[in-house]
């Protein structure tokens, strides 16, 4: 069976690419799916400080499980948050939401496999 790449990019309220200070949901699962990379990138002059989480409906609950917390990224600099092959199981109904300290700072790019059972 074929793995369906795909890509998604996270956008404020009005449609930008720059993430600021409000939680955005990047992705929200709708079948078991595999994160294979997330790259955040402050497009600032200053470091800014970045939080990456998903919040999970497993359980019947709410939960939110932080893979960066207050994480520095340094003017102009990158992270990439899921790397050397790792990848991240998500279920279905799993939201992926990033927000930064500073307003119109972050970039984020996300990668995953869609579907990756069936």
């Amino acid at each position: 069976m074929a793995q369906d790449f795909e890509r998604v990019v996270a956008y404020d309220s009005a449609g930008d690419v720059n993430i600021g200070t409000t939680v955005r949901t990047v992705l929200t699962s709708n079948s078991d799916d595999a994160l294979i990379g997330i790259r955040l990138t402050n497009i600032t002059t200053a470091t800014i400080k970045a939080d990456v989480y998903i919040t999970s409906t497993a359980s019947g609950g709410s939960a939110d499980s932080y893979f960066a917390k207050g994480t520095p990224i340094a003017a102009g600099g990158s992270l990439e948050l899921i790397d050397g092959g790792s990848k991240i199981n998500i279920q279905s109904g799993d939201a992926l939401k990033v927000k930064s300290d500073t307003d119109a700072s972050l970039n984020v790019w996300v990668s995953f496999i869609d579907s990756i059972s069936t």
